[in-house]
């Protein structure tokens, strides 16, 4: 095994749950989308353990971390809150972080409320602002999950809603992938790695809410005054050209790269993620 098995007490008691990578004195903390969980990082985490302490949570509600009762508590403030207990928790000060879609814009958050503790950033496929035909993409796939009855129909699940934004994946990738979006339910058959609630909160507007006030996501880039780099899917639907060049224009010194063929989002795994991630993260010493 290249990681250990740990779990945190949130501020509200629940049981949450996170990977541990390598054991550098410094500190990457790796934040998922929506839908998705620790597991993505594998790839990149196992890439960099070697010189970093790589940190990769489920949050509540998905993977091995506990379903909330309370559903309204899905929201960006929970998350990022969760993530501050679980830095302070582990005595960690400074740390850098890789934020892919919502784990992303966690970061931002996370940048604006305590600034002097966020030592640089990776944005995977996300800014303060989104393309409209990604946001009603995910929108409109963010209902009920399609119920499978095995692994070979958890593949092919996969494999047919995301092979837009993954192209060109031979059948083991989609394997794979199904097992980082799935998991066994108690009967043996796969069962959705996720609380179904996360999507209410989506889709009735209050992901953007924090503490009970609505978050202004090009506010939370502009308190971004350290190292960023933002990375962005050729083909993505969700973080455009356009978009990037407004972040540039309001941080100059922002770091960006293109990962090709790769939709919302990239998985970290490619060459030019890889390389970019590097790049970035040696200008840092």
């Amino acid at each position: 095994m290249d990681f250990t098995e740990h779990h945190f007490r949130s501020q509200d008691e629940l049981s949450l749950y996170y990977r541990n990578y390598g054991s550098g004195k410094d500190t990457v903390i790796c934040l998922p989308g929506l839908t998705r969980n620790s597991k993505d990082f594998h790839e990149i985490a196992c890439h960099l353990a070697p010189r970093y302490r790589v940190i990769c949570p489920d949050l509540r509600g998905r993977g091995q971390s506990d379903r909330d009762p309370e559903w309204k508590n899905y929201v960006p403030g929970t998350y990022v809150e969760d993530t501050w207990n679980l830095v302070d928790q582990l005595g960690i000060e400074r740390f850098i972080i890789i934020g892919t879609s919502l784990g992303g814009l966690m970061a931002m958050i996370m940048a604006s409320q305590r600034p002097q503790r966020v030592e640089a950033i990776v944005l995977n496929d996300i800014g303060p602002e989104v393309n409209p035909a990604g946001y009603a993409r995910v929108l409109d796939a963010s209902g009920e999950q399609v119920v499978v009855k095995n692994w070979q129909q958890a593949a092919q699940q996969c494999r047919e809603s995301k092979t837009p934004m993954l192209p060109g994946m031979p059948a083991e990738f989609w394997e794979e992938y199904a097992r980082k979006t799935y998991r066994e339910g108690a009967d043996g058959t796969p069962e959705f790695d996720m609380d179904q609630n996360v999507f209410r909160v989506f889709h009735e507007g209050k992901l953007k809410r924090i503490a009970g006030s609505p978050i202004d996501p090009w506010d939370a880039f502009r308190a971004v005054t350290m190292p960023c780099l933002v990375l962005r899917g050729g083909l993505s639907d969700f973080l455009s050209e356009e978009i990037v060049g407004r972040m540039v224009q309001v941080k100059p010194d922002l770091h960006h790269a293109v990962v090709p063929n790769r939709g919302h989002a990239p998985l970290l795994n490619e060459p030019e993620a890889v390389a970019a991630i590097d790049m970035f993260l040696d200008q840092l010493i």
